[in-house]
């Protein structure tokens, strides 16, 4: 099952919950609100043995990305 990163619309909360197919609506965890709205998440992916692509500086040693051109800074 997936985890999803919700905030709520009603106190501001952001929280997470493993969400199964099944669920139709996700409540806020603080004040039991059902008008809450998933998030962009970000995630790390680690490929043949080398560090996460936030971890280590790529060779524009800015950002982090791996390959010239991937840059996420912008100038």
């Amino acid at each position: 099952m997936p985890i999803y990163e919700y905030r709520c619309l009603e106190c501001g909360t952001v929280f997470e919950k493993i969400v199964s197919l099944h669920i139709k609506s996700v409540n806020c965890q603080s004040c039991q609100s059902e008008r809450v709205e998933k998030l962009f998440s970000a995630f790390a992916v680690q490929v043949h043995g080398s560090p996460s692509f936030d971890s280590v500086p790529g060779p524009c040693n800015t950002c982090g990305a791996p390959r010239q051109g991937m840059c996420r800074e912008t100038n």
